[in-house]
């Protein structure tokens, strides 16, 4: 049998992922959290959430470290994707929208997926930018913005500070380049047609680590 440890915070509560997968949940990792889940015994390790400024990273060795282990090491949607890219052509296996986007170019900073969180709840307290680009993109397409306001939106949340990106203060940042009524009517749309691609990662990852034991158990 598999043992599988998950590290998780704001990306994905914790009921939906053990509704999921069957698997050990522990916080955002930090240096030196995946070293320990090799020593515990881990045979899956998933990396979703891990700190970025708050603590020291997790190092692409401990996760060299793992994979010389024959540990399957896994990254999704926010540091994991991060890492996956960089990772991925020894062994790691990079799953979902961001890792692409980032294997791709497409992203190229840690402030992509960057935000803030409580540190006991491990709700978001602010908004990632690559949630924020998703949700731009999807305005756009449903008519709820027109190009103009979607390059002053996005032109806006970059020039915030990853800790204080909300919808609210993008809009005030944007200020007179975006009309009263475009403003009004885009942030009352985010109620229903808001993206959470770091979520729809996370959740991707859960189901392939779920899709390959069940397959492997056999």
């Amino acid at each position: 049998m598999h043992r599988i440890t998950v590290f998780l915070g704001p990306s994905l509560d914790r009921e939906t992922a053990e509704g999921i997968l069957t698997a050990t949940y522990l916080p955002p990792a930090k240096r030196g959290d995946l070293l320990a889940a090799v020593d515990s015994g881990s045979t899956i390790i998933c990396l979703i959430d891990g700190v970025f400024h708050q603590e020291s990273a997790v190092a692409h060795r401990e996760i060299l470290h793992a994979l010389k282990k024959r540990i399957q090491v896994i990254g999704s949607s926010s540091m994991g994707a991060l890492r996956a890219a960089e990772m991925d052509t020894f062994g790691m296996v990079g799953i979902g929208e961001i890792y692409r986007m980032y294997k791709n170019g497409e992203l190229e900073s840690d402030d992509e997926v960057a935000l803030i969180f409580d540190p006991v709840a491990f709700t978001a307290l602010s908004e990632p930018l690559i949630n924020i680009r998703c949700t731009l993109k999807r305005a756009k397409e449903k008519g709820i913005i027109n190009q103009s306001a979607h390059d002053t939106l996005l032109k806006a949340a970059r020039s915030i500070f990853y800790p204080q990106r909300t919808y609210t203060r993008i809009c005030s940042v944007a200020g007179e380049l975006l009309d009263a009524q475009t403003r009004k009517e885009f942030l009352s749309w985010l109620n229903v047609g808001q993206c959470d691609q770091k979520r729809d990662d996370a959740i991707a990852a859960l189901k392939y680590i779920k899709q390959h034991t069940d397959l492997s158990n056999r």
